[in-house]
Parts: C-alpha cells; structure tokens; sequence
C-alpha cells in the first residue's frame, strides 16, 4: 500500500439510509486536498443493506476496506477493529451519520502539530455549533452522564462522546490495544488510557449536527454509566497498566 496520511474508520450500524451522504462527504473534501487516505467501514453485523450500500462507494476512493463483523460487536468493538487495521500516520473515526462533517479535519491536523497525540471533537465549548433533532431526554440524559464521567474518569475533558477523534498512529496502536469496551462507554475508557499512558488530549469545539434515526437510545446511556463503573474498577486495580501493547 502506498504510504497514507490519513485513516478514516467508520463504524456501522443499520446505517444504509444515511452513510451515503458522509461518502458523499468525504469525497468532495479529498477532492480539494491532496493528502493520501484511506477508507475503512466496520459493519457491526447490520441486519438492513448497509454492506451493500457501502460497497457501491468503493470504487470512488483509491483505497478503501469494508470490514464485516459476523454478529453485532458494538460500536467500540468495532471502532477498535479498524483503528487497528489502519495504516495512517494520523487515523481519525468518526459517525456513519456524518454528525460531525470531515471538514473540521484540516482544523484538527493543524492542532495534530502541536498535541500531536490524540484530539477530539467537543459540542461542550464556547465555539462549538449544535443541531439536536433527537428528543428532551437525550439532551438531560447528555447532560448528566458528561458531569458524572468527566469527576469519575475523564477530568478536565467536557465532551468524551463525539463521534469524531483523531489519533497518531503510535498513540492509536498503544491505546487501542488496551482497550477492553466493547460499547458505547469505550469513548471514556480509550481517552482515560491516553493519559494514563501520558499522551496529550486536546479538545475542540466542533459543529455537530446530529440527524433523525440515531441507533443511540435511553437504554444506551445506561449501558454507558454502567460501563464507566467497568472502566473506574479497572483502572482501580491496574488492568491498563498490566495490558501490554
């Protein structure tokens, strides 16, 4: 393979009606830059024609994977696959709904140079842009679980759960292997890693623009909290510190 700037993993889940206009997406942006890419789709055992869909764009990208989980992994299962089949020297995951448009990466390169580890994407700033078509409860259930998981696991970090975070390839390849959620709650769990393992986090504001027909629902959230008690136990009696890339 020829040497790549830039993974782009994308988990995927019944997605078929909307993972269209990210590829969109993404090829009107590479079109204007000419930084070398890579596209890697994770279907997480979807039951609709997301395979199908997916495979359609193939041919518009130079380099493209479609990886194909048997049974329903989980997101953080399968963001964890393809961070870890990525070649890139920076590798980014992002949503299938395009919640957070691929045009915030140039922004996110330019910060790369000087937090070169890890940076994130946050809806929790001053400058960050939001658009909620979803219901009351998650914006109150978003709430809540931001102020409990940043004074559990993540403080100083306002925003762990957006869709969008860049990483090297060293600080990938090192927290991702010590990952052990398979869920939604992983977002917490790979960001407390990269600071146990010293590596910098940056935050930025993003505009995030979160569509009709998300997968995420109230029993989501829950899985997440009890996710987090996993990951605070586990850091209480070392399981990071003992699982050796």
């Amino acid at each position: 393979m020829d040497k790549i700037d830039l993974s782009i993993v994308i988990p995927a889940y019944n997605e078929a009606s909307r993972i269209g206009a990210t590829f969109e997406s993404l090829e009107r942006h590479f079109a204007r830059t000419k930084m070398s890419h890579e596209i890697i789709v994770v279907d997480d055992g979807s039951s609709d024609t997301t395979c199908a869909v997916v495979a359609s764009y193939a041919p518009r990208f130079k380099h493209f994977r479609l990886l194909e989980n048997k049974l329903n992994k989980g997101k953080g299962f399968s963001v964890r696959r393809g961070m870890l089949e990525a070649q890139g020297a920076y590798r980014l995951f992002m949503d299938a709904d395009n919640s957070v448009d691929i045009s915030h990466i140039d922004e996110f390169l330019r910060h790369a140079s000087v937090y070169p580890d890890v940076v994130i994407g946050s809806i929790m700033l001053k400058q960050a842009t939001v658009h909620e078509h979803s219901g009351w409860h998650r914006r109150i259930l978003g709430y809540f679980s931001k102020l409990l998981i940043r004074v559990c696991a993540t403080p100083g970090i306002y925003d762990t759960q957006r869709g969008f975070k860049l990483f090297s390839a060293k600080a990938a390849q090192s927290i991702f292997l010590r990952q052990t959620i398979k869920r939604f709650g992983f977002d917490i769990e790979i960001l407390l890693i990269a600071r146990l393992m010293g590596f910098s986090v940056k935050e930025l504001p993003v505009t995030w623009d979160n569509p009709a027909g998300s997968t995420v629902t109230i029993k989501s959230y829950f899985q997440t909290l009890y996710e987090l008690a996993h990951i605070v136990y586990n850091r209480m009696i070392g399981t990071y510190n003992d699982r050796k890339a």
